[in-house]
């Protein structure tokens, strides 16, 4: 499809830089086949059924963001996907200035070496030293926010929480799996009450999630894969639910991506462990996933192809045009929709 379909003009002022306070207080969106309501995400116990299953990614943001020197030239990486022990996978700023071989002093005693050249300015980054990796990010890096919001204020204290889910434990992530960060325990408290059970998985969200679809059709556009885990236990029981009759709906674009990829043409969900790179566009058909809260997406991104994969392009173009117009905060900070397809 053409890329130019998914596109949509938001004003600079929609783009939220802080998240709601409380998390459960933000805006929801309820989209219901073709019909749209405003509500709140504290009215989710209500718009659920007794016998649904939530499914979260359990994955903690990582401080990926690394400054660092090549001799003179300012060298920047975002990490985004590991390879080893004490490799990484990074989109570097200023690539032109690097090269294979070439050491990056981060400060702080951290420093990495150049290994291999990738695609999109990417280098493969062997980290020195054999202190514990997660002790140098906490010395040289800082969360990475996305940057719709790192080009308009730099990263604070209050970030280090604000961008991070309560369900957050493996470590790992380079980007919060953000509609997640609107629970809260009074939140989950109202949910258990209502009989809507609940799951984790965990996909490490990379920072390609932000990177733009810059071929004119959607056959043409690469993504980069993802580490997640479903293990057997959780998919006999997210099959068991379904099974009784409750619906999967999974708690943003990165839990329904690897239900997506851990689901056979059945609709039954295998324990899976490695790399996806699912791509969802309109005409998938979707095999296990029944729902989706997710935040409000980027034009032309790819995950504003997979909830129009999943609603309808116009029921989506609809939503986002109504979204704006009524005064919804987008992005990772943003507010909530909940998306159930007509046929559930």
């Amino acid at each position: 499809m053409r890329v130019d379909l998914f596109d949509f003009d938001l004003p600079a002022d929609r783009i939220a830089l802080r998240p709601a306070r409380p998390r459960d207080s933000a805006r929801l969106l309820l989209v219901e086949g073709e019909s749209l309501a405003d509500r709140t995400v504290t009215d989710l116990p209500q718009l659920l059924r007794r016998g649904d299953v939530l499914v979260f990614n359990d994955t903690k943001v990582i401080p990926a963001q690394l400054e660092g020197q090549r001799g003179e030239a300012s060298i920047g990486a975002t990490l985004h996907k590991r390879e080893g022990p004490r490799s990484w996978w990074a989109f570097v700023r200023n690539a032109r200035r690097l090269h294979v071989g070439d050491r990056i002093e981060f400060g702080s005693g951290v420093a990495a070496s150049a290994v291999e050249r990738g695609e999109e300015g990417a280098f493969l980054l062997q980290f020195h030293g054999d202190e514990p990796f997660d002790l140098l990010l906490e010395r040289a890096g800082q969360i990475p926010l996305p940057p719709y919001i790192a080009s308009r204020r730099p990263t604070d204290a209050e970030d280090a929480s604000d961008y991070q889910t309560m369900f957050a434990e493996e470590a790992g992530a380079v980007a919060a799996p953000t509609a997640a960060l609107h629970f809260t325990p009074n939140l989950i408290e109202a949910l258990d009450a209502a009989g809507i059970a609940r799951e984790t998985l965990t996909l490490h969200v990379g920072a390609g999630t932000f990177l733009p679809v810059k071929a004119q059709d959607t056959a043409g556009h690469k993504m980069h894969s993802e580490w997640g885990r479903i293990d057997a236990a959780t998919a006999q029981r997210l099959n068991a639910a379904r099974s009784a009759g409750g619906r999967l709906i999974a708690v943003g674009t990165t839990s329904l991506r690897l239900i997506e990829s851990a689901a056979w043409d059945d609709g039954s969900i295998h324990p899976f462990e490695g790399d996806t790179a699912i791509f969802i566009t309109p005409g998938y058909r979707f095999k296990a996933v029944d729902g989706l809260l997710t935040n409000f997406h980027l034009p032309r991104s790819t995950l504003f192809m997979l909830v129009a994969s999943l609603m309808g392009l116009d029921v989506m173009k609809a939503a986002y045009e109504h979204a704006i117009r009524e005064g919804y905060r987008f992005y990772s900070y943003g507010d909530a929709s909940l998306l159930l397809p007509r046929q559930n």
